[in-house]
């Protein structure tokens, strides 16, 4: 029997939503510190994205939910492919994907992936993409058991002369 449930984000949901994402920077940080370079106004900043976000129809934010406590999210935005790319339709572009604990990335994470993919299907996309930090490696076991593919790394360096 599930123990969580995966609803609609809701406009109570916001804080829990700000706190997840804010505790998930600060980890990213850690990975690599100027790319993920964490803003002094961050939550701040958020606030209005996330907000403009729940409200945006053409938007698929999904929380779950344990014992009415929100434990994670899923942001999935469909948007067309670079003109130089014919995937054959939408994709689903998920940047904010975070559950409260890293063992819950198997489960919740798992469900809230799919969650969104099927709806995502239902308005017309045909891929998703993740974003993923390159040490998240639950996340990135999550997604791999999900039947993704890593299909992109970025790779940053400061422009710093004194740094080399």
């Amino acid at each position: 029997m599930r123990a969580f449930r995966i609803r609609m984000a809701e406009d109570f949901d916001l804080e829990e939503i700000l706190n997840l994402a804010n505790g998930k920077r600060l980890e990213y940080e850690t990975y690599q510190p100027v790319f993920w370079r964490v803003a002094p106004d961050a939550k701040a900043q958020q606030r209005t994205y996330i907000a403009d976000q729940i409200a945006d129809e053409k938007v698929i934010t999904l929380v779950a939910t344990s014992e009415s406590k929100l434990v994670g999210f899923v942001i999935g935005r469909l948007v067309p492919a670079p003109p130089v790319y014919n995937p054959g339709g939408l994709t689903c572009s998920i940047d904010d994907f975070v559950v409260r604990r890293n063992d819950l990335w198997e489960t919740i994470g798992a469900d809230l992936l799919d969650q969104v993919r099927k709806v995502a299907i239902s308005k017309g996309a045909v891929q998703v993409v993740v974003v993923c930090g390159h040490f998240d490696e639950p996340k990135r076991k999550a997604l791999e058991k999900s039947s993704l593919t890593i299909a992109s790394e970025w790779w940053v360096a400061p422009l710093d002369t004194q740094s080399r």
